[in-house]
Parts: C-alpha cells; sequence; structure tokens
C-alpha cells in the first residue's frame, strides 16, 4: 500500500509483528524519529527506549527496545531489535518490586563482574519504567 509502511518487528527469539502502519516512532541513537510513506532509505542503531506504532493520528502499541538496527527501504521498516517487550504486558507494581531487588543485588555483589551484570539489569528495569 502506498499510504502505509510495511512493518517488521523482531527480535532474536521471533518476528513480532508484521502488519501495514501508518506510521513508526524509533529511539534512534541520535535522537527519536518517525518513519511514514515515503521516507528516505536509512540504516540506524537504536538506543533503549519506545518504540510507538500509529495507525492514523493515535498511537496503537507500544514497545520497548534495548537496542537494535533499523532499516528503512523503499515503503518497509525493518526493525532487529536486541530485545522487545509489549508495554501494554508490563505491570508497574510488578516492575517495581524487580527494580527494588535489583537495586539489593547490585548492593549485595560480592565482586565487580556480579555487580556490572547486576547493574546492567537495573539500569534496563529503570529504563523500561520510564517508558510507561
Amino acid at each position: 500500500m502506498a499510504d502505509k509502511v510495511a512493518f517488521e518487528l523482531v527480535s532474536p527469539e521471533r518476528l513480532l509483528i508484521s502488519a501495514d502502519v501508518d506510521m513508526v516512532v524509533l529511539p534512534g541513537s541520535e535522537g527519536d524519529f518517525g518513519v511514514l510513506p515515503g521516507h528516505a532509505p536509512v540504516i540506524s542503531t537504536l538506543r533503549p527506549g519506545a518504540l510507538e506504532i500509529y495507525e492514523g493520528d493515535n498511537v496503537s502499541e507500544r514497545y520497548f527496545v534495548a537496542g537494535g538496527f533499523a532499516e528503512v527501504a523503499g515503503a518497509r521498516l525493518t526493525v532487529l531489535a536486541e530485545q522487545s517487550i509489549a508495554l501494554a504486558d508490563l505491570d508497574r507494581a510488578n516492575l517495581e518490586q524487580q527494580i527494588q531487588d535489583a537495586q539489593e543485588d547490585v548492593a549485595d555483589a560480592k565482586d565487580d563482574p556480579t555487580r556490572d551484570k547486576a547493574q546492567e539489569r537495573l539500569d534496563q528495569l529503570t529504563e523500561i519504567l520510564a517508558t510507561l
């Protein structure tokens, strides 16, 4: 369709979305950017943040992506995400509990590698919470 963007969101586990949409807003490494029909070809890295899918003027779906790549080619947008989570599936209270647990893991870490891994998890959970 000429007035739609053929959009695919792919994670390492599976194809999450394959649909024709009006617009997608992505968390690019240089800042957020929107892809509409007729967008110039581009390849961009993604930073952790919210990916928003638009139908008309409204956001129809939101996903947290933990980085990856986006490629716009013709009327097609493909996002290869390192990790992707549908924000509608998340429970704020559960996420806040996971953050508290991760903070305790950082504080209780006995060595630098363990602390670094726990801090990475805490940072990712905090970024997800910020997108809700």
